[in-house]
């Protein structure tokens, strides 16, 4: 997969950071001409090359590692993705496993888990206790940080784990329009709640400030001249955890890192260049002694990324 040129990958990450800017305002911070930027931008949106939308975060989150039977683990896998609570569903090189993430209230996993899907031969669930970065606030490493800055959306928190959390009846009017298009205009969503577009603008913006739904630039990294992709289990004492899951946020190449229960308490999602740059990055990563094991698999194929099914 050839990645984007020098002006679609500026876009894309004009569009990872604010995912509702208008068109004038990124060509406004990247100083180029607004017909250029709307024309590409718009193009990009258009062949789904990045779509933006939106994600909740009304329901806790999890891990569900899935054996396989080879044969299955495509099937297991759609089945996963087609599922409206999971956020990713991996394929993993290595003994026929799946992965996905899915948002939900702990009473409702046994009616999840209790799904009998044909070829499954095993699963582990595992609880997600803590964010240390998630794909929304992962950026392509493209944007200057006073061209983030001028894009920036204030007051959004980062990716907290939640639970319980109850939206009315008109907030779910614009959560829905927002998953199903994270671009959806004020206008649009004004006219299905029933309400100004003023109105629209400060209901959107006050979920966006509780963290209650969250715009993300959904693209494959190949696109971003990162095609290889590797998953780590991290195995340490509690008490690193944090560290790990902290300094390896800061790293460009983490998408997504979070502290979760079990044997292994440290989860990363690592993009490289190449398996060279992967391997470096394994050898110099931010063990220091912390670490009692890396266990590192690559990805072999994306169902579901972001909450959006993939081809």
């Amino acid at each position: 997969m050839d990645a984007l040129d020098p002006l679609a990958l500026r876009i894309t990450e004009a569009l990872q950071v604010n995912g509702r800017a208008s068109w004038r305002r990124i060509a406004e911070v990247l100083d180029e001409p607004i017909r250029t930027v709307a024309r590409r931008g718009a193009a990009l949106l258009e062949d789904k090359t990045v779509q933006v939308v939106g994600l909740t975060a009304l329901a806790p989150t999890h891990l569900l590692r899935v054996q396989c039977r080879p044969d299955a683990v495509e099937s297991v896998a759609r089945l996963l993705a087609a599922r409206p609570e999971s956020v990713f569903v991996y394929a993993m090189a290595e003994s026929a496993e799946v992965i996905a993430e899915i948002g939900i209230e702990f009473d409702s996993l046994p009616g999840v888990l209790g799904v009998s899907l044909d070829g499954v031969l095993s699963y582990r669930l595992t609880p997600v206790l803590q964010y240390f970065r998630t794909v929304a606030e992962w950026r392509a490493g493209v944007l200057t940080p006073a061209e983030v800055a001028a894009l920036e959306l204030p007051d959004v928190p980062p990716e907290q784990v939640r639970t319980g959390l109850v939206v009315d009846e008109v907030d779910r009017v614009i959560i829905d329009a927002l998953v199903a298009d994270g671009r959806t205009p004020f206008e649009t969503i004004a006219t299905l709640a029933g309400f100004s577009q003023a109105t629209a603008r400060r209901r959107i913006d006050q979920l966006m400030q509780r963290g209650l739904v969250r715009i993300r630039a959904v693209v494959d990294p190949a696109l971003l001249g990162l095609p290889v992709e590797a998953l780590l289990w991290i195995r340490c004492a509690p008490q690193h955890a944090e560290y790990i899951g902290t300094t390896l946020a800061r790293s460009p190449l983490v998408r997504y890192a979070a502290m979760v229960m079990g044997e292994y308490p440290v989860v990363a999602d690592v993009t490289a260049r190449d398996i060279a740059e992967l391997r470096a990055f394994l050898a110099d990563g931010p063990w220091e002694g912390r670490a009692e094991l890396v266990h590192s698999i690559l990805l072999l194929q994306t169902f579901k990324r972001g909450g959006v099914v993939t081809k």
